[in-house]
């Protein structure tokens, strides 16, 4: 690239300001007695990003995670986690900023909300849960083709 080409490029900024556990919840409503089952319980796990445009280019995203651990129609545990982070965003047109929202920053965020669900299941008296990593290209790609957008 020559001078005059690199002078013509906006100034690209992306910035963690800051990383936060914005919500979290955990219920254990059948112990004792649940921790009687030798069986595995069955597992659902949902995951979703959520991202706010706060002011000029401050960004919060969100990543909510919620497991629900069950023996047959007893609930052993529900974990909720909300782990957030700002971001400052700019010189990004807006096809740049949607995959930074829905992809990096989620990438950033999710290792502290599985630090943090894990903490509060053993803490519950069950094993660590170590959650699989996520494949957030995929989320974001499967979100934009509900919307109807194409994607790039």
């Amino acid at each position: 690239m020559t001078e005059e080409q690199q002078g013509s490029e906006p100034n690209r900024n992306l910035t963690l300001l800051s990383i936060y556990l914005k919500d979290c919840s955990y219920e254990a409503p059948n112990t004792p007695g649940i921790f009687e089952s030798d069986a595995a319980p069955d597992m659902n796990l949902d995951i979703s990003v959520e991202s706010k445009h706060l002011e000029q280019d401050r960004f919060e995203v969100t990543v909510s995670v919620t497991v629900t651990a069950r023996f047959g129609d007893k609930t052993a545990f529900l974990v909720e986690v909300q782990q957030a982070g700002l971001f400052v965003i700019s010189g990004f047109d807006n096809q740049e900023v949607g995959p930074i929202l829905g992809i990096y920053c989620p990438n950033m965020l999710f290792p502290y909300a599985r630090e943090a669900v894990a903490n509060l299941v053993g803490k519950g008296g069950f094993p660590q849960l170590m959650l699989e990593p996520v494949n957030f290209e995929a989320m974001y790609a499967q979100s934009l083709e509900q919307q109807g957008q194409r994607v790039n």
